[in-house]
């Protein structure tokens, strides 16, 4: 049985160590280069990414609801203790640092999916020190890649809190990413294809967010099309998770674990699924990759994330992967941030695809899709 309790206890036990850090500066950094600059913003706007939904929501059961209350506390501490120059955890922002432009995204991000509870709440102070960073990122010219996506989202929180952005980013990244559509649901991260999981911890979900902070950047034909291609690739999505909920170890950071579902859970979230997908059956399987891949050997003594996919796999990580980079995995519990009473939490436990499959049940044949 895979129930929203579920999900809860795995998130209280992922996100609760750097919610609940006094200083997250003196908490070791697993690392093989030197990420001491940015790895605790990667953690934070990660983190927040993930649970930002699930912030924003109100909760039937008084025990979740006031959890929330402590992490929505928890959450507005960390990001201030960020922003605060006299606090030890302060990012000290450089442009001379490109990953700050990832962090600051993943950041913008979360704080556009919780707009009470991460702008409207937050000390007047914080928020100018936060849009001075924003607009301070400009200076950083993002690769020819998924990048372009993280100029964007700036630019949409910057948008957010003064009213005003820079078009060129978001056009650009619109125009671009366009371009490099392969087809069957699938966009390049870049003008060539990589097997990797980009397209669910970037492209879609930051793609799809911008459109609708944008509207007058794109036109309803081009919204439904992309709307189409989604679908399409959350229903690959959620064929590549087999029976058991491992899922191929494919391409560079796979060490954000669950977070390569991130774009089927925003669909879950969205209530945007594919009609051929029940929302029941993508609970059990989203929740069975989420405790396959944080089991206890995911974590380390202290509480914190390990390097790996399914325990400690330090091998598995690219130079660019540290410790706060691993907190992307939170991302796969988007569809908290639904209602209890929302079909994603009501319909009763179902098999996936993989599992009716090799149960040997007939299916539908799987379809293509073509534009």
């Amino acid at each position: 049985m895979t129930d929203r309790k579920v999900y809860l206890e795995y998130l209280y036990k992922t996100a609760g160590p750097v919610l609940e850090a006094p200083c997250l500066r003196d908490v070791k950094i697993e690392q093989k280069a030197d990420r001491s600059k940015c790895t605790w913003m990667e953690a934070v706007g990660r983190l927040i990414c993930g649970i930002a939904p699930w912030l924003e929501s109100a909760s039937a059961d008084e025990q979740e609801e006031t959890q929330k209350q402590r992490y929505r506390m928890l959450c507005r501490n960390l990001i201030t203790r960020q922003f605060d120059p006299d606090s030890k955890d302060y990012i000290h922002f450089t442009k001379d640092e490109p990953q700050f432009l990832v962090d600051l995204a993943f950041l913008a991000e979360g704080m556009l999916r919780a707009p009470h509870e991460l702008i409207d709440l937050l000390d007047p102070d914080i928020l100018k020190s936060i849009t001075d960073v924003m607009i301070r990122s400009r200076a950083i010219r993002p690769y020819e890649s998924n990048w372009l996506l993280f100029s964007a989202m700036v630019e949409a929180l910057i948008f957010k809190l003064t009213g005003s952005y820079e078009k060129e980013p978001v056009q650009y990244a619109f125009d671009r990413l366009e371009s490099w559509y392969k087809g069957d649901g699938v966009y390049g991260d870049g003008p060539e294809l990589a097997w990797d999981y980009y397209n669910s911890y970037v492209i879609y979900p930051m793609l799809m967010e911008l459109h609708d902070i944008f509207p007058e950047l794109s036109d309803k034909k081009q919204k439904d099309r992309l709307l189409l291609r989604a679908k399409r690739y959350a229903a690959i999505q959620e064929k590549m998770i087999a029976p058991d909920g491992t899922f191929i170890v494919t391409g560079r950071s796979i060490a954000y674990r669950c977070g390569a579902f991130h774009h089927l859970a925003n669909m879950a979230l969205r209530e945007e699924l594919p009609q051929e997908l029940s929302y029941g059956a993508v609970r059990c399987a989203l929740g069975e990759v989420i405790q396959r891949t944080l089991w206890p050997a995911s974590f380390r003594e202290d509480g914190f994330l390990a390097i790996g996919v399914c325990g400690s796999q330090p091998s598995l990580g690219e130079p660019y992967i540290s410790t706060g980079s691993l907190y992307l995995c939170l991302t796969a519990f988007l569809p908290l941030g639904l209602s209890p009473d929302a079909p994603f939490w009501t319909e009763a436990d179902q098999d996936w695809t993989q599992r009716r499959l090799w149960k040997g049940q007939d299916m539908a044949r799987d379809i293509s899709y073509h534009e």
